[in-house]
């Protein structure tokens, strides 16, 4: 098909002309010294702001790694794989195995974007294995569409989820928003409107774009089902043998049972004392899900090696978040920050700015796929114009989240999880989501503008 072609021809210029990500936060930290010193600021005070920032956000980044490491952890879990089985059996249709995974990988994502990466691609290994004739690129494409689509604006927002943690927001960055809890964001009626809309108009494009039969299989691309469950395979019987002491401690689900239980007590008493919406912060929705994933592998064996496959997937956090870290604090302490806000305040009126914000936020997606470390690049700008505009700075933030997915349709960074797990490459299935890109960007754009609109004239969010 033409759209697969010209994504193809996209991926094989991205892989030879786009750097790995790290090169990309490398460069931004040359540029943001270079515009440091352009503004005025002096080459010592630029390695200081720049040597300090380097492990401010440590808190941060962890908690980043352990939404990775939570999602996979609860995705790769034995009662989790029972139900991917049973959910591998509904669809009857190569097309309708298509828009099954995607509806998944929608559904999921609006929880937790690293599970729904690693839920909806090992249901769709188990899913071709039962419909003959899927498009395996076509399917490959509907694994990632939640995260590219509706991952940013559901409970694991990354900026949502940051500016609603006082202790996470670095203290300059407080004192232009204040928290803001997540009842003001992902909670409001105009997210929760975009979102249905985007979710309908992503399942509707992957169900259209889908070929009614294809010689496409997996099965073309080398893949057959020898495995099953990449993610944890199933446990290993001992029986006949006598365990030793430290193998039954690994085995027997005691401990497991009883750290779950005092993990949930915990939890309920944060939830009963805070209210539910109040207390969903970065640090009890990781708490949430590893105190899940605990339960839920049983053993805590089977535990330990799930959090073991898992770590390969946060090294691009680990790696880059410090320097992303460092450039914030050059940002913050040079004119940077005060420079940037006043370009966007002099582009932008109230009701441009809206859009303005959209198509910046894409286009430097594309360069920093992250949303968690762009968004220590852009909050101190683009949250310091919106309040010299009068804009509602809880739907900037809902702006930028549903923004800084979209070039991940196209940019393979996020993609190397479920790439892994269904032995494809990216050039396989950007064809398909540059469809999507086109669609959801448009949408994007016109809602945004459209829904910025039902916000009263004031702030509406105070420190």
């Amino acid at each position: 098909m033409t759209l697969a072609r010209i994504g193809a021809a996209l991926a094989d210029w991205s892989e030879r002309w786009f750097p790995d990500a790290f090169i990309f936060a490398m460069m931004a930290v040359v540029i943001v010294f270079a515009a440091g010193l352009f503004l005025g600021s002096s080459p010592h005070d630029l390695v200081r702001f720049y040597g300090e920032g380097f492990w401010a956000l440590i808190p941060f980044t962890m908690q980043m790694v352990m939404i990775i490491v939570g999602g996979y952890v609860v995705a790769s879990s034995p009662p989790a794989h029972r139900l991917i089985r049973w959910l591998a059996g509904i669809p009857r249709t190569p097309r309708g195995a298509i828009a099954f995974i995607a509806a998944v990988s929608l559904a999921t994502s609006m929880v937790s974007w690293g599970f729904s990466l690693i839920f909806s691609a090992l249901l769709a290994r188990e899913t071709v294995k039962k419909v003959r004739g899927v498009d395996y690129r076509a399917i490959g494409a509907a694994t990632y569409i939640g995260l590219a689509s509706i991952g940013g604006i559901g409970l694991s927002s990354s900026a949502a989820l940051l500016m609603a943690t006082p202790t996470s927001i670095p203290p300059a960055l407080l004192a232009i928003s204040g928290s803001i809890p997540l009842s003001q964001t992902i909670f409001t009626w105009q997210s929760l409107t975009l979102a249905l809309i985007l979710f309908t108009s992503s399942l509707a494009v992957s169900y259209l774009s889908a070929p009614t039969f294809s010689t496409r299989t997996a099965e073309s691309f080398g893949v057959t089902d020898d495995v099953t469950h990449d993610g944890a395979p199933p446990q290993v019987e001992r029986a006949g043998r006598r365990l030793a002491p430290a193998e039954w401690l690994e085995e027997t689900p005691i401990l497991s049972i009883v750290i779950g239980a005092i993990g949930i007590a915990y939890l309920g008493q944060v939830f009963a004392r805070r209210g539910p919406l109040a207390a969903l912060d970065l640090n009890t929705y990781n708490f949430s899900f590893l105190m899940a994933g605990l339960l839920l592998h049983w053993r805590p064996r089977s535990f330990v090696k799930a959090v073991h496959n898992a770590v390969p997937a946060t090294a691009g956090v680990l790696l880059m978040f410090p320097f992303y870290a460092g450039i914030f604090g050059m940002v913050m302490g040079s004119p940077i920050a005060s420079v940037m806000a006043r370009f966007f305040v002099g582009i932008s009126t109230r009701g441009t700015f809206p859009i303005v914000v959209a198509v910046y936020t894409c286009v430097l997606g594309v360069f920093v796929p992250s949303g968690g470390s762009k968004w220590l690049i852009e909050a101190p700008y683009i949250l310091q114009a919106g309040k010299e505009l009068h804009m509602p700075l809880n739907w900037v933030i809902q702006i930028y989240n549903a923004s800084q997915p979209l070039p991940n349709l196209v940019n393979p960074f996020l993609m190397l999880p479920i790439l892994g797990i269904l032995r494809i490459k990216a050039r396989d299935i950007v064809g398909f989501g540059l469809l999507q890109l086109v669609s959801n960007g448009f949408l994007v754009l016109l809602l945004s503008w459209l829904l910025a609109g039902t916000f009263p004239e004031a702030i509406g969010v105070t420190p």
